[in-house]
């Protein structure tokens, strides 16, 4: 679950606690704010996040980055013991370079009168099954590596080195904290002046210190019992102390552009 939809819950189950003791008041639930004026509660999630599996069963070779570690895009992450595939590939490149020998001979023999044009037409797509056998074995060896899609940090480490895995396997978490976003709930109501580019102050509670933020985008549905609608929006500038699961509070001056 993620933490847009645990404030959506939050506001949910205190407007419902409200309306069977009979108190809902216009202010019940403003996503963690005592008024529209007040800080709303926010938590810093990465821009995007993976989670790597394997397609293919093999067992892990190397595992090169561990728990935290950072890693560029394109580095090698996963790479598995191929063996068997490989010379399966090799196996099915031997029998394609064969049926190219045999498609040759067949069009000299063809030319001579030698054989008929059904035997030649058969040489010919036996050369295309085995080239189509070697594509999708080359495809299935290409799965023996796994690189980074983007930069970022290993989350979670799901694989030992040495484990067999199947196909499906979750194998690392991967978090691009290249760009944190600032999720947040605010009150419907707050559309009628919230824009996106519009600059907003957070506090972030592990660390105790004030950074500047502008909105990215609002959300595109307001939740009809809680009046509250999702905002992201990411913080000025690069800060490596900030890490993915940081909370706070954003403020914002009512009535900002």
């Amino acid at each position: 679950m993620t933490s847009t939809h645990r404030l959506i819950l939050l506001c949910r189950a205190k407007v419902l606690a409200s309306l069977v003791s009979g108190a809902l008041a216009g202010s019940v639930c403003l996503a963690g704010t005592a008024s529209a004026e007040g800080p709303v509660r926010i938590q810093l999630a990465p821009a995007q996040q993976t989670t790597l599996s394997s397609e293919i069963a093999a067992n892990v070779l190397k595992l090169p980055f561990k728990e935290g570690d950072s890693f560029r895009q394109g580095d090698l992450l996963v790479e598995f013991d191929c063996s068997l595939l490989q010379a399966q590939l090799r196996k099915t490149q031997a029998t394609a370079e064969a049926a190219r020998e045999t498609l040759k001979v067949s069009e000299r023999l063809a030319q001579l009168n030698s054989i008929s044009s059904l035997e030649v037409d058969q040489a010919r797509a036996k050369v295309k099954e085995t080239d189509a056998e070697v594509a999708a074995m080359e495809v299935t060896v290409s799965k023996c590596i796994m690189k980074a899609p983007f930069s970022g940090r290993v989350a979670k480490l799901q694989a030992d080195r040495f484990q067999y895995v199947s196909p499906g396997k979750p194998i690392m978490d991967l978090l691009d904290t290249s760009r944190l976003e600032v999720r947040m709930i605010v009150p419907s109501r707050w559309l009628s002046w919230l824009r996106p580019k519009g600059r907003f102050l957070v506090h972030i509670d592990e660390l105790g210190r004030n950074y500047e933020a502008r909105v990215v985008r609002v959300g595109a549905r307001i939740d009809p019992l809680s009046q509250t609608v999702p905002v992201m929006g990411e913080i000025v500038g690069n800060h490596e102390e900030l890490v993915s699961g940081m909370s706070g509070t954003a403020s914002f001056a009512k009535g900002q552009k």
